[in-house]
Formats: C-alpha cells, sequence, structure tokens
C-alpha cells in the first residue's frame, strides 16, 4: 500500500497562502518514509489529504491506486491505521476499550469481538507496552502513556499502511526507541509506514526515506543523505547546522550551532 500526492494544492478557508502548494511525494510500499518540516510547515495537512479529510484546490492524494477521497471511510479504515496529533474522548474509556476500538473496522454492526480480535488487541498492547494499563481510564494517563496506547489501538486495525503524526512525542527514551523499532520492523515485513517528525537526527537513522516541506512546498525528497544537507536544512530552517555522519549509525546527524 503506498502514499503519494501529486501536485497538491490545500487551502484552508480564509488564508491567502495554501498550506500545501504543489506537492508531489510517494512513500512507497513497505517503506518507513518520514515527513518534516519547521511548524507550519503542511506536514499534518499533508496527512489529512492522504487520509481524504481536506478537499483539494488542485492535484490529488492517493492511497494505493485510489484517490483518497473516493475510499469508503470503513475500507479505508481496514488498510490504514491512522494515529493523529492529537484527540480527545468525550466518555470514559478504559485503555482495553480504546485500544479494542482498532477492531471496529472488522466487525459488523451486530457483531461481537471474536478470538482473532481479542487475540490483535492483546498482541498490539503488548507490543507497545500498554498490557499493564489495560483495566486503567484513558483519562488517568500520562502524555506517553496514552500515545502508545493510541499506536496499539492502530496496530490493532492490522492494517497494510500506517500514518502517524509525531508518534513519539511525549514519549522517554526507552518507548522512543520501542515505537520506532516497532516502526522499522514493520516496515520491514512490508507495512508502509508514513510518519510525521520533529526529530531530524532519529528520522535519518529510521527511515528509508523522507520528505521535507517548507511552508507548504517540497524543499527536498529522498533518502536521509540526499535531504539532510547543510544548505537545505538552513535555507527551511533558518539556522545554521552542521551535518555530519554518525560515527555509531553511519546516518547523518545534524547539529544545530549555537546563536552567534
Amino acid at each position: 500500500m503506498t502514499f503519494s500526492a501529486q501536485d497538491l494544492v490545500v487551502r484552508y478557508g480564509g488564508s491567502t497562502r495554501p498550506a500545501l502548494n504543489g506537492v508531489s511525494m510517494t512513500a512507497p510500499e513497505g517503506d518507513l518514509y518520514a515527513v518534516l518540516g519547521p511548524n507550519g510547515s503542511g506536514k499534518s495537512t499533508l496527512m489529512r489529504a492522504l487520509l481524504g479529510l481536506v478537499v483539494p484546490e488542485r492535484g490529488s492524494a492517493r492511497v494505493g491506486p485510489r484517490d483518497s477521497r473516493s475510499w469508503d471511510r470503513r475500507a479505508l479504515a481496514r488498510e490504514v491505521g491512522a494515529v493523529p496529533q492529537t484527540e480527545t474522548f468525550a466518555f470514559p474509556l478504559t485503555v482495553r476499550e480504546l485500544v479494542a476500538m482498532g477492531r471496529y473496522p472488522h466487525l459488523g454492526p451486530l457483531r461481537a469481538e471474536g478470538r482473532e480480535d481479542r487475540d490483535a488487541v492483546a498482541a498490539a498492547m503488548e507490543r507497545c507496552d500498554v498490557g499493564q494499563l489495560a483495566e486503567r481510564s484513558v483519562h488517568t494517563l500520562s502524555g506517553g502513556e496514552l500515545q502508545r496506547v493510541r499506536i496499539a489501538r492502530a496496530l490493532a486495525q492490522a492494517p497494510r499502511a500506517l500514518i502517524l503524526d509525531e508518534p513519539t512525542a511525549s514519549l522517554d527514551v526507552r518507548h522512543e526507541m520501542t515505537i520506532l523499532g516497532l516502526m522499522r520492523g514493520l516496515a520491514e515485513r512490508g507495512t508502509t509506514v508514513l510518519f510525521i517528525t520533529h526529530h531530524l537526527n532519529l528520522a535519518a537513522r529510521y527511515s528509508g526515506r523522507m520528505l521535507l516541506l517548507d511552508e507548504g512546498r517540497v524543499a527536498a525528497e529522498g533518502t536521509p543523505e540526499q535531504v539532510l544537507r547543510a544548505e537545505v536544512l538552513e535555507t527551511v530552517y533558518r539556522w545554521p547546522v552542521v551535518v555530519e555522519a554518525d560515527p555509531t549509525t553511519g546516518s547523518p546527524r545534524v547539529t544545530p550551532l549555537d546563536p552567534a
């Protein structure tokens, strides 16, 4: 399952500048694809466009071979697991109940959970290290705990692709690295994973390809070595940086310089 966009323009009402302006990109099947850029560069808008949640002014966003907005929502949810940056919960839910919501696209309106559904929920909770929180109310969780539960819900869908907006936000180092390792493992087994992040060095270490946005336009797309170049980053982030090969991983390592 691929994600792609072609000459995509998205403009929100009342705005003179498009949130996305002529964006073309492709996240190949089975790739861990990072979307980078400063605040307000269009990253979250791209996610919403790929999920068919906004109407483009021009161009197209596609999931697999089909335009994102042509998908039936239940069918799309069976194929793509999504973790937005934030969400609220109006009703009291336990952790287990929230993760189980990931199975809804696979259930008919009157069908109760079966063994396959229960196994999928349990496996997702174990992979995200939230099994011990199963009976806790989601309203009692820390930010990092809730983030891991939301990722578990997406995994419980058993999707062919994942799209995540800052999935490691609020996580401590152990859980941050665990989630990134999990995402890479999923990609290696054929799941397409597109994730938005501000962590340039972790994106360089884990992703196969990346997209760098700047004010709604594509500044660079390609491998970490092709995208994370000092002259490109300094133009996009308006800050001096040094880019070197990490001596441990060999991936690009970006170091911001102190202000003059």
